[in-house]
């Protein structure tokens, strides 16, 4: 009973990340990361999860590697995280809608302090994968040529049935 339990619960968590993971594709928030983390939990029940691993985990390392490639890329990615930090404090500081805003008041700054949170553990998580990419990839013009070798190698592995 407590085995099933675990899986029930791992599941649930794995759908999480993964539905959140794709709505965080065109939110704010680490989309790319939250569905691999899904997928991850998920390969350890389904095949088919499994298979979808290593294609993600290259778009998700791919596109660290060129957030990083050049300095103005580097500025942007950290002025996007800092702009999760201003839109979390506006939400808590919450000042009342300005008079050119065309919508009722109940439509100025939805959410509250929940989504304040979720803006400022945003802006967290997106600069450590700013500084995590940058440790890793900048620097490294041939970054992305080596992942997609490594992944050809683990297609080709999956394929032949190696490791």
């Amino acid at each position: 009973m407590k085995g099933a339990a675990k899986r029930v619960a791992l599941e649930g968590v794995g759908w999480l990340l993964v539905v959140a993971g794709i709505a965080a594709l065109i939110l704010p928030g680490p989309g790319l990361l939250m569905v691999f983390g899904g997928l991850a939990i998920l390969s350890q029940q389904y095949e088919w999860a499994e298979r979808r691993l290593a294609p993600i985990k290259f778009r998700a390392l791919k596109g660290a590697a060129e957030s990083v490639e050049t300095i103005p890329r580097v500025v942007a990615s950290v002025t996007g995280a800092l702009l999760l930090f201003v839109a979390g404090a506006v939400w808590i500081w919450s000042p009342p809608a300005p008079g050119w805003w065309p919508f009722s008041d109940g439509w100025w700054l939805p959410g509250g302090l929940a989504t304040a949170v979720t803006q400022i553990a945003s802006g967290f998580i997106a600069l450590a994968l700013v500084v995590y990419s940058y440790r890793r990839f900048h620097g490294h013009p041939d970054a992305v040529t080596q992942l997609a070798a490594e992944r050809e190698k683990a297609d080709t592995a999956a394929h032949w049935g190696d490791d």
